[in-house]
C-alpha cells in the first residue's frame, strides 16, 4: 500500500515518525499499536509519570493520551507537557470515552490539539494523527529555517546560543569534555574591498562548506557566529579531538585556493582558529567557555594568523601554523 506523503518525507530523511500512546488499559494500547505499527515507531505508557518521562526522553512526533487514568490524569499530563520546554511543541490528541462539552473545553485549555472518542474508528484516528503530523512537520521546518543562516546554510547565532546552553548542561551532567572552536577569516574586510561583496559572499559560502566537511559527527554544531566569524561546538570532545578538527579545517580551507591578494598572510584565503576545551563544573559557566575561545582566537591573530591556538590561560601561546603558500 502506498505510504502517506508525510510518512514518505520522514523516510526520505532516514527517519520514522514516533508516536507515544498513553492509556492505562493495555487492550487500548494494543489496538492503537496495530493501527500505526507499519509506519510509526510506537512507544507505550500506562500512566502519566511514565508518559512524561518518555516524552522528554524520546520527543515523539504525536502523543495519543487517555484522559481517565489513575494517579495523574490526562489533563495533568497534557498541562505538564505543555509547560515543559522539551515537549511543549508536541501535539497531544486526547483519546477518551468522555463526550461532555466541558471535557473538550478543559482539554483545549490544557494544551490538547484534538479529541478522538472511544471506541475509536481506525480510519478516523489515523486521519487525525496524520493531520497533526503534517502540521508538526511544517512547524518544524519553519523553526529550522529560523535557525539557519541564509547565506552559508550553517546554523545561525540564535541556534548557537541554544546549543551552547544545552550542551553545557549535558556535559556538566555527564562530566564529559566540551570543545568550542572560534574561527575568523583573515583580513576579510580587505577581501571585500578588493573583490567586491558578491565575491565576499561566495567566499564565505565556500569557507562554510569546508568547515562543515571538516566536522564529522552529527552531534557537532557548526554556526556562522557573525560576519566572517564561525563557531564549532563539539560535545564529548577532548583537546586532542578539537585540535585534529581544527587542523582539518585549516587544511580544507587552504585546499580551496581562493585568491586573496591583499592578505598579509599569503596569497589565498586563510582562517585563524581559537579553541577552548573544558569539562564543565558548577564553578564555571558557558560564557567563560565562549570568552576564552575568543581570547584564544585573538592570540592566533596576534601570532601571525592562519594558525590554531589552544586556550590555556592568559599566557597561552600554543600556535600551530599551516603553510598555505
Amino acid at each position: 500500500m502506498k505510504r502517506n506523503a508525510v510518512i514518505e518525507q520522514y523516510y526520505r530523511n532516514g527517519l520514522r515518525p514516533v508516536l507515544l500512546v498513553v492509556d492505562d488499559q493495555p487492550i487500548n494500547i494494543r489496538a492503537l499499536h496495530e493501527v500505526f505499527k507499519a509506519d510509526f515507531d510506537v512507544l507505550m505508557a500506562t500512566n502519566g509519570e511514565s508518559a512524561i518521562q518518555q516524552a522528554i526522553q524520546h520527543r515523539p512526533d504525536v502523543i495519543l493520551l487517555d484522559i481517565v487514568m489513575p494517579g495523574m490524569d490526562g489533563y495533568q499530563v497534557c498541562e505538564t507537557l505543555n509547560h515543559t520546554e522539551a515537549t511543549q511543541d508536541i501535539p497531544v490528541i486526547f483519546v477518551t470515552a468522555e463526550t461532555e462539552s466541558d471535557v473538550e473545553a478543559r482539554g483545549f485549555e490544557t494544551g490538547a490539539v484534538d479529541f478522538i472518542t472511544k471506541p475509536f474508528n481506525p480510519l478516523i484516528v489515523s486521519a487525525r494523527v496524520m493531520t497533526h503530523l503534517t502540521l508538526k512537520l511544517q512547524m518544524d521546518l519553519m523553526r529550522n529555517m529560523a535557525l539557519v543562516d541564509g547565506l552559508t546554510g550553517l546554523y545561525n547565532r540564535r541556534r548557537f546560543d541554544e546549543a551552547l546552553n544545552i550542551n553545557w548542561h549535558l556535559c556538566l551532567r555527564e562530566q564529559r569534555s566540551l570543545a568550542l572552536l572560534m574561527l575568523d577569516v583573515d583580513f576579510f574586510k580587505r577581501y571585500n574591498d578588493n573583490y567586491g561583496h558578491l565575491a565576499g559572499d561566495q567566499c564565505l559560502r565556500k569557507v562554510a562548506d569546508a568547515i562543515k566537511q571538516s566536522v564529522r559527527r552529527s552531534a557537532d554544531i557548526c554556526c556562522r557566529y557573525g560576519g566572517e566569524e564561525f563557531a564549532c561546538l563539539m560535545p564529548f570532545t577532548d583537546a586532542v579531538g578539537a585540535r585534529a578538527c581544527a587542523q582539518r579545517i585549516l587544511t580544507n580551507i587552504a585546499a580551496l585556493q581562493l585568491p586573496h591578494e591583499t592578505s598579509d598572510v599569503c596569497s589565498i584565503v586563510t582562517v585563524s582558529i581559537g579553541i577552548n576545551c573544558v569539562t564543565p563544573n558548577e564553578a564555571m559557566n558557558a560564557a567563560q567557555l565562549l570568552q576564552n575561545a575568543d581570547s584564544a582566537l585573538y592570540q592566533s591573530k596576534q601570532q601571525g594568523r592562519n594558525c590554531i591556538n589552544m586556550w590555556s590561560g592568559p599566557a597561552a601561546d600554543q600556535c600551530l601554523a599551516v603553510s598555505s603558500h
